[in-house]
């Protein structure tokens, strides 16, 4: 002890080494230890051999101390220092990476609700707790709706608000009263400005209002009992890629927008993938609907993830594995941070930023081969028109739609994915964890995204001396074929919206493609085919080319047909009705046409005169009209107006003859409905 004593301050650093080195030693252990089906072996043998060194190094530290042999002791100081050192570093790299990932993984079963007292912009009242008492607030219908009742229903009894309450059927209509000044408040999806701003007479939502309150409500939600709890992923599976549309940057599991929806099947053993862009406009039964009534693809995501996959999985006919879910704000930072990405644009084009703003904000983009940087990126994948009132001709001299867009998305993912073979600092994997925790989220268990590291070493191990990961994972891409039309949102929005409608022999080709790829149903093997030399060869993109039957039946207008026809038209589609005043010629109906009939159980038409089922007058006044009634019929052109005197110079006089502006039609044409945008 009396030697100890002398040699108080190499003890004293002694002690300090051993210290940082088993702390560092044990904190490496640890963290390594969570990065299950990487490299176990490797791990186990690493953690054994540490362990050894760690103790040879601690018993000579004590040899060298009661020796006195300063040299010695010296070099093996520093080598716990280093040992020591290098293992807090690496323990540290490895645990930031693994929370990153445990953040992105949500397994947990709850969802984030967000719902926002909204009103005029011009309303002075700044303040929930400003609110006049005399004002009205409008709340959904929909009792099961967090967003729109429940939420809404806590938030009105916590603030004490004694305000009359107007339900209504949707949030469409809600937007409509507070426009019309029926109602001052309503409740709204956090995100509204984003849900309906791009539909027709809505693109100004933002703009003529403001949030008073927002207030969110965690809910543990039923997961579906089939979802793959292995924690290793060497199956082939199905992975629904979502860009969630948001002002903000982060990720919140509200509602929100589908509006870039990617099905990617892939094959670990063939490293074989299938990727298919569905538009978000593709008009499907959605799962989680009333019915499952059909609507755009698009708004199934405004009931969360679990409600676009399960719609996805119905119509497709797979199963959906896992989903991962990335905001397009985060798309900007992405990008920016791999340096951009290198894209051949076809042609010019302008689009508004990732804030959705124009003027001063517009991201121009020129045609040819270039990197794009993350603003420019996001916009490249976000544009599907032309902007002709917001840019000059140079910028929108093109064509464009939902498929070409969904072509771009897949685009900007693979060269997303060439750039990340280029990383090589780590100033560059901090910055990607970051942008990746708070943009991302996907459920699954971060034990099975880390068994997806077997798979990128495998692809690491073929793309050696390759450029285009396309071909490294022997991508096949898939494209859903349809029809134009316009049908009104009958017990939804209550609007008449475009809708892209598919044809079911392409929907069931994709499936099968994919099916195939997982290995479900048996490749057909192509053994000939023809080719010319001369005509570079280009791969098949399955279902882009089918075509089919047009199913689609609307509701055709009856306005100046006789409740007879009608009658019969409701009799042979199984359609309830019922007539209002007279027998004679429909002068409206309660449900609007171009709605799918199989969403009408029943319709209620209002008939002016009155006449018997041949035609006959029943009563003295049986083929009169009111002249009410004869202004209604003219304004529909279901009888032509009072005809003009004759102009003396032409000699011309009006036609008598109308037949009404619908004639027969009995609904089965979806072609009278064309995307007009």
């Amino acid at each position: 002890m009396k030697k100890l004593a002398k040699h108080k301050f190499l003890f004293v650093v002694t002690l300090i080494s051993i210290l940082v080195l088993f702390g560092g030693v044990g904190y490496l252990i640890f963290a390594i230890s969570k990065l299950n089906n990487i490299e176990n072996t490797l791990r186990l043998i690493g953690s054994i051999v540490l362990v050894i060194v760690s103790l040879t190094l601690f018993v000579l530290s004590i040899r060298f101390l009661n020796k006195y042999k300063k040299i010695k002791l010296i070099i093996v100081i520093i080598l716990m220092l280093l040992i020591g050192g290098v293992s807090i570093f690496v323990g540290y790299n490895v645990d930031k990476v693994y929370n990153t990932l445990a953040k992105v993984s949500d397994t947990s079963g709850y969802t984030v609700y967000s719902s926002s007292l909204v009103t005029l912009k011009d309303n002075k009242t700044d303040s929930i707790k400003d609110i006049d008492k005399d004002s009205k607030i409008g709340i959904l219908n929909d009792k099961t709706s967090y967003e729109g009742y429940k939420i809404p229903k806590e938030v009105i009894k916590k603030q004490k608000l004694s305000n009359e309450t107007k339900e209504y059927d949707s949030y469409i209509a809600m937007i409509d009263a507070l426009r019309n000044e029926d109602v001052d408040y309503v409740f709204l999806p956090t995100n509204y400005s984003v849900m309906f701003g791009s539909m027709e007479g809505y693109e100004d939502i933002k703009d003529e209002t403001k949030v008073l309150l927002t207030e969110q409500k965690k809910v543990k939600e039923q997961k579906d009992d089939d979802l793959d709890g292995a924690k290793t992923i060497n199956k082939p599976f199905t992975v629904l890629l979502m860009g969630v549309d948001s002002d903000a940057e982060g990720i919140q599991n509200g509602s929100f927008n589908g509006d870039s929806l990617m099905v990617i099947t892939f094959n670990p053993k063939t490293l074989s993938t299938t990727i298919l862009s569905i538009p978000r406009d593709s008009y499907v039964p959605i799962a989680c609907f009333p019915g499952e009534r059909k609507n755009k693809i698009t708004h199934a995501a405004w009931k969360g993830e679990t409600c676009m996959m399960d719609t996805i999985e119905n119509f497709l006919d797979i199963n959906i594995d896992y989903y991962v879910k990335i905001n397009f704000a985060g798309v900007v930072q992405l990008v920016d941070t791999l340096g951009g990405v290198e894209i051949d644009v076809p042609y010019n084009l302008c689009e508004q930023n990732s804030k959705r703003q124009w003027g001063n904000n517009t991201i121009y983009i020129e045609k040819g081969l270039q990197t794009l940087n993350g603003e420019q990126a996001l916009a490249y994948a976000r544009n599907r028109h032309p902007n002709p009132s917001k840019c000059s001709s140079k910028w929108t001299n093109y064509t464009s739609n939902d498929f070409i867009r969904g072509e771009h998305q897949q685009e900007v993912v693979t060269a997303l994915l060439n750039k990340f073979k280029e990383i090589d600092s780590l100033d560059t994997v901090y910055k990607l964890l970051d942008t990746i925790s708070n943009n991302m989220v996907t459920n699954m268990s971060t034990d099975q995204i880390l068994s997806l590291y077997n798979v990128f070493k495998d692809v690491a191990s073929k793309s050696a001396g390759m450029d285009d990961m396309a071909d490294v994972l022997g991508i096949q891409r898939l494209k859903l074929n349809g029809y134009d039309a316009r049908i009104y949102d009958y017990g939804g929005t209550n609007l008449s919206l475009y809708n892209f409608v598919l044809y079911d022999d392409s929907v069931k080709a994709v499936s099968n493609a994919m099916k195939e790829n997982l290995g479900q149903k048996k490749t057909k093997v192509i053994k000939s085919f023809s080719f010319d030399i001369n005509t570079p060869y280009e791969k098949e993109v399955v279902g882009a080319d089918i075509t089919g039957d047009r199913s689609l039946v609307q509701l055709p207008s009856f306005v100046g047909q006789t409740v007879d026809y009608v009658r019969s038209y409701c009799s042979r589609n199984g359609i309830s009705l019922t007539v209002k005043g007279g027998n004679g010629y429909v002068l409206s109906q309660s449900v609007p046409s171009g709605a799918n009939i199989e969403d009408v159980n029943s319709i209620t038409v209002t008939a002016g005169g009155s006449t018997n089922s041949s035609g006959s007058s029943s009563s003295s006044s049986s083929n009169t009209t009111t002249d009410d009634e004869e202004d209604a019929l003219e304004d529909n052109g279901v009888i032509p107006t009072e005809p003009e005197e004759e102009d003396p110079s032409t000699g011309g006089s009006q036609d008598g003859s109308g037949t009404g502006s619908n004639g027969g039609t009995d609904g089965n044409s979806s072609t009278d409905h064309k995307k007009t945008e």
